[in-house]
């Protein structure tokens, strides 16, 4: 990504442009910075690379949308030299303005692909950096990509002389008539391989296992897909490789629940802390804290912690912790516990009695209703 430059303002667009006015200020921008407009001008080819690179991230709505909630995309770097046959017209424009010429056909690309990956609340507070094992399909080793067992490579299909396409014409009472078909030998890919390789069968890939490296952002939303440029499937006998979506799942926590960038969870406290006031260490998503518990705290009672929640993906400024108390009554008392609970209620005015068995209490209670 273009270090300390915003996209939008690397294409002098408001934050709110259209698809169309994006397109049209790349355009604009291409045909000045173009390395064949500017031959030898280093910093014509940086201001296009970087055009370039802006445009192949807010041209694309699921991609614009990740990078305005998280100031960046995936980390590796836009397929720049796709851009043009991609956009509507481009690829002629650029030819009748810089004298260019192009090929009938381009090879296929890659194929997309989807990894789901699993991380904990705790990692979304701190971000992750990881290496994945994925299989996908890579250049074949045997024929270095090209297809081809003695590395030739590809060449022009001698039937439909690298159209595609084959004319067929037939003579009928009512004249000539043309069907214009694909041409079988090469499938229409204008292209044939004439010695494929035998690891490869002439596509130029084999199924393999590799190692991705990936940074998944603090505050990443539960369900979000990050777009990694260029690590998905091979593309045929070098053609350009997909990209790998990596769709990111948090685990329920035992302890916290998320609300946006705030957390919430509930901690016990003794009846006496609630009673006096004081000090409770809690649980955080990096350690612990202390909360001061101020004297006369109910059960149920909330309170909030600045600065322990979950930080915003974009700005980093975290949420709030939020930690409902719940007070816990002891079950069992020694005889002096209960003894001075019992004087504490006399003296606060309270009718306690003694504890009575369980017949003691259906007696007194079939007696009342007599």
């Amino acid at each position: 990504m273009a270090q300390g430059r915003d996209y939008y303002e690397i294409l002098g667009v408001d934050r709110d442009a259209s698809q169309e006015e994006i397109k049209r200020a790349f355009r604009r921008l291409a045909r000045q910075y173009h390395p064949d407009v500017n031959p030898g001008d280093p910093q014509a080819e940086a201001r296009f690379k970087e055009v370039a690179e802006a445009y192949e991230v807010l041209r694309d709505p699921e991609r614009r949308s990740q990078y305005d909630r998280y100031g960046r995309v995936g980390p590796s770097a836009p397929a720049v030299g796709d851009l043009w046959e991609e956009l509507s017209g481009f690829g002629d424009l650029f030819d009748a303005f810089f004298g260019t010429r192009r090929g009938a056909r381009r090879s296929r690309r890659g194929s997309d692909l989807r990894h789901d990956v699993r991380i904990t609340l705790e990692e979304v507070a701190t971000g992750v950096e990881t290496t994945l094992t994925i299989e996908r399909l890579v250049p074949c080793e045997a024929c270095g990509g090209t297809g081809s067992a003695s590395r030739a490579g590809e060449q022009r299909c001698p039937t439909c002389r690298g159209s595609g396409q084959v004319e067929h014409i037939q003579a009928t009472p009512f004249g000539r008539l043309s069907t214009v078909m694909t041409c079988s030998r090469c499938g229409g890919e204008g292209v044939i391989v004439r010695d494929p390789c035998p690891e490869c069968d002439g596509s130029g890939r084999t199924r393999g296992k590799v190692g991705v490296e990936v940074s998944i952002p603090a505050g990443i939303e539960d369900g979000t897909s990050l777009r990694l440029d260029g690590q998905g499937d091979a593309g045929e006998r070098g053609a350009p490789p997909g990209d790998l979506y990596l769709v990111v799942h948090v685990r329920p926590h035992r302890i916290f629940e998320r609300r946006g960038r705030d957390i919430w969870c509930e901690v016990p406290i003794p009846f006496t802390v609630a009673a006096l006031g004081g000090d409770v260490e809690i649980p955080t998503l990096t350690g612990s804290d202390i909360l001061h518990i101020p004297a006369g705290t109910q059960t149920g009672e909330t309170f909030a912690v600045r600065g322990l929640g979950l930080p915003d993906a974009r700005t980093g400024v975290r949420g709030s912790q939020h930690v409902t108390v719940r007070i816990v009554t002891p079950t069992k008392l020694t005889d002096r516990q209960r003894e001075l609970l019992m004087q504490f209620a006399e003296e606060s005015g309270e009718d306690v009695e003694e504890p009575k068995s369980w017949f003691s209490r259906v007696r007194d209670a079939l007696h009342r209703d007599d």
